[in-house]
Parts: structure tokens; sequence; C-alpha cells
């Protein structure tokens, strides 16, 4: 019984993800730390029968033990074919700990958890997003030897060092996790290829769901951008799931170690002159 995982299921990207999964798996496993909303979201999903078996996990991702227990059974029901990581907060929702908590440190945790379980079937997305690519975009920061290592104890302490009091400011926390996000991808293909199987990440920019409209709402550059960019529009929780789909499938199964930006464009009309953001 083929076993798929989706974080941050509960809304947003993440049930989106896990609607398109339930048809590819045999058992798939909702994760959220928000289990009135998560158990809300299992119950729409199974209103749609024929598909996977559908069991709920409620979890917060910087959890250790947690992590372990979801990775413990997850080897349970089955091997593992497909996990879609789409669990994070955006800056308008945490501090800069808790940002860099969740949406790196959290993801190192649950790469490192699951990790062994990979098989020559598994594949694995994490989510990142387009303000890496944006505001980060040099390949070689002082402060990426320290990025790369979220997993040591006094990892926020040694980064705040390395990056400076901007670190504070929870857009630039976000933005360094992402880019920590990426390159921690780069990394485990490498570990995930010696058993066969494939790790990516993609980037999504900006788009129409409660979280995404949260940010919007507080930064005028969002719609600034989209209306400079090549498609003049947001994108949809469903277009970033079919994107990780295609990843997750076995169309994508020379694909790994990459980054997919889903941002309509807006990184290529910045990165050509089309728009600046300084």
């Amino acid at each position: 019984m083929t076993v798929g995982i989706v974080t941050g299921a509960a809304r947003g990207m993440g049930a989106a993800c896990a609607a398109r999964m339930r048809a590819h798996v045999d058992a798939l496993v909702l994760v959220d730390r928000d289990e009135d909303s998560l158990t809300r979201a299992a119950e729409e999903l199974a209103r749609d029968p024929g598909h996977a078996l559908l069991e709920t996990f409620v979890l917060d991702v910087q959890d250790r033990d947690g992590i372990a227990r979801l990775a413990t059974r997850a080897s349970e029901l089955g091997p593992l074919r497909a996990v879609a990581h789409a669990a994070g907060v955006s800056p308008t929702m945490a501090d800069w700990r808790a940002v860099l908590g969740v949406d790196l440190v959290g993801t190192a945790l649950l790469v490192d958890a699951l990790r062994s379980l990979a098989t020559a079937q598994t594949a694995v997305v994490c989510f990142s997003s387009m303000s890496a690519l944006l505001a980060l975009n040099d390949p070689d920061l002082s402060a990426d030897s320290v990025l790369d290592e979220p997993l040591q104890p006094d990892f926020l302490e040694r980064l705040r060092e390395a990056v400076g009091p901007e670190l504070e400011d929870t857009g630039m926390a976000y933005t360094w996790a992402k880019r920590g996000v990426h390159r921690l991808v780069r990394r485990e293909a490498l570990a995930f290829g010696r058993q066969g199987a494939r790790i990516c990440s993609v980037s999504p920019g900006i788009i129409d769901t409660p979280m995404g409209r949260q940010e919007s709402e507080a930064h005028e550059v969002m719609d600034m951008l989209v209306k400079a960019s090549p498609l003049g529009r947001e994108g949809t929780a469903d277009e970033v799931a079919d994107a990780v789909a295609f990843l997750l499938s076995h169309d994508a199964r020379y694909v790994t170690g990459i980054d997919l930006a889903v941002d309509g464009g807006v990184v290529a009309v910045v990165r050509s002159g089309g728009l600046s953001l300084s």
C-alpha cells in the first residue's frame, strides 16, 4: 500500500495538494497543527469516495518527537511514495524565530526523518517561495555556511550573528528561510538519489489563498508585482498543486534537486529589468 504525506493540509495550497495526491496513493496522511481545520479538510476530501484511505495527524513541524512519530506511522502504513511539504508561516503570522523555525528548521526535520523511508519510487516536494529568488539571488552569500546547518541547536543565534539585526525583520527571516529550503533540496538530492528517490522544491509567487491575501494587504508591492508580471494575475492554489503533482509524478522521474518557480513570471520580469524593487 503506497503512502502519501501532505503537511499544511488543512487549507490553501496544502489542501489543494492533498486533493490532487489522493488519487495517486493508497493511504494519505494529512498533517496540520490546527486539529479542527484538519478534521474539516479530511471530511471534505472523504466526500469523494473511491480514492486513498485518509488519516489525520496533528503536528507542529517544529516538534522533533512529533516528526519522528509521523515517520513511524508512515512506515507502518506502507512504502513512502509522495510527500508535499506545504506547512509554513508567512511574515505577518509570526516573529522571526518562528518563521525560521517552521519554514526552514521544520522542513529540515521532516526531510531528515523521512530520508530513511525513501525508496526508488519516493518523491518529495518542499515549499519555498519566490521571495528568495528576488531578494537573495546571489549564489554565494557569507551566511550560507550557517544557513546550511538548520538542525544545529544554536542555529537561530548563529544565523542572527551571521546575517545581522535585519534578520529580526520577519520578511527578511522568511526570505532567508526559503533560501535555506532551496539549498536543503540541492544537498538532499544526492542522499535521496542513492536510494533512487527524488526531492525538489516549488517557489510559489503571489497566490490567492487566505495567507496570500493577508500578505498582500500588508505589503503594497505585491499588487505591483502582480500587475507587472507577464500573466498579470495572481495564481491559484490549484495551479501550484498542479506543479507539485507533476514533480511527484512518474512524468518527472528524471527531475531532482531543482526548484520550480510557480509565479506567473514575476521573477523573470524582475531579473530582466522590467521592474525594479529598489
